[in-house]
């Protein structure tokens, strides 16, 4: 995806955002001081931390955008997750404030005087949340902005605030009694929930999380593909930012390949990779005696028979020391390692005679 569109897009659906909600605050403020109503008024700065949240993700957004230095050598992408965060906390905010207002209201509670023009108000900022929410949820999606994402959701939650406001103000106008407080505590705790998710939806984007499945399957079977390559391995994504990622991968290929023929499969690799995905990965060799495939498999199969073994990859025979290694791919559930690596390399003995064993544990980290 074109950064540069990017940017744009979201910085004009940032700017979407901040005019429709700096109109909606203007109207909601307007009915709640009309009316005496504290709940329009407080929907109305709801509306004002909503177009904050959009001058949040805009300036997030160009500061991601600022290039590499020698303090950050992989750019600044990952201020937009931060700006999600701080959306989150605001969204959360928002939430327990208005928890509280609806508590205070349920113990003390007053009938606001509604017009049917106010009413009529509140129901068209309604739809126009409810359309500004998707739009923008959307538009996070489509260019990957979890910032976007996370203001969607604030604007969509906002609009079923709204419709609990619009109800207990049906309500006050048809049957002068206030119900504001009950449902202002049932929205508030959906809110809440929402703010929560969206937070930790967030710090998992900056803790670093399991790349996304088809994406790693699709690398690992575009490298697979070319010529010279037995099997593609270890593939390790490190995400910097939505549109910058770096990453590490390993290829089996025959032993009797020289130096130069392994550079200039590295630089294909290298390549193909990033022209595809946009992805740069440094890349590490195993060398394959193809005269012992018998073994190899073999040694895959006692292996996989283990609960938590995925596959073997990477098996190396030391002539000069007597010694065979090899790579277990093992997932995070497996318990004790130490003693699963006793009992492979106990098993894998037989295979190989006047060996000594040795097992290398590799992390489930990608698909």
């Amino acid at each position: 995806m074109d950064s540069n569109l990017r940017q744009k897009k979201i910085t004009q659906t940032g700017f979407v955002g901040i005019i429709t909600n700096l109109v909606l605050a203007g109207f909601k403020a307007a009915v709640g001081l009309i009316a005496g109503a504290v709940s329009i008024v407080l929907d109305a700065v709801n509306n004002l931390t909503d177009a904050l949240s959009s001058v949040i993700t805009i300036v997030g957004v160009k500061l991601a955008r600022r290039k590499p230095d020698k303090k950050h050598p992989f750019g600044y992408g990952r201020i937009e997750y931060f700006s999600a965060i701080i959306i989150a906390a605001i969204i959360l905010t928002a939430g327990v404030t208005s928890f509280i207002e609806s508590v205070k209201k349920i113990f003390d509670p007053e009938t606001p005087d509604f017009s049917l023009v106010s009413l009529i108000i509140i129901a068209v900022a309604i739809i126009v949340k409810i359309l500004l929410g998707t739009y923008v949820k959307k538009q996070g999606e489509n260019y990957r902005s979890d910032a976007l994402v996370a203001s969607g959701k604030d604007a969509l939650f906002d609009a079923i605030l709204s419709s609990g406001t619009l109800v207990g103000a049906l309500i006050a106008y048809f049957f002068k009694f206030s119900v504001d407080g009950y449902i202002g505590v049932l929205i508030s705790v959906f809110i809440i929930k929402a703010g929560i998710t969206s937070l930790l939806e967030s710090v998992d984007s900056v803790m670093g999380y399991r790349p996304d499945s088809e994406t790693t399957k699709a690398i690992r079977e575009a490298v697979e593909e070319i010529d010279g390559v037995r099997g593609a391995y270890d593939l390790i994504l490190h995400d910097y930012g939505p549109d910058s990622a770096i990453g590490s991968i390993h290829v089996e290929v025959s032993d009797a390949m020289h130096a130069s023929e392994l550079h200039a499969l590295t630089k294909k690799i290298q390549e193909e990779v990033y022209q595809k995905f946009r992805i740069f990965v440094t890349v590490g060799f195993y060398a394959v005696d193809e005269q012992r495939d018998a073994v190899r498999e073999q040694i895959n199969e006692i292996a996989t028979k283990h609960e938590g073994v995925i596959g073997t990859h990477g098996i190396f025979f030391d002539e000069e020391r007597h010694l065979v290694s090899f790579d277990a791919v093992v997932t995070f559930t497996v318990k004790d390692r130490d003693a699963l690596n006793k009992a492979l390399a106990a098993e894998v003995s037989p295979l190989v005679p006047g060996y000594a064993v040795v097992v290398n544990f590799d992390n489930d980290y990608s698909d």
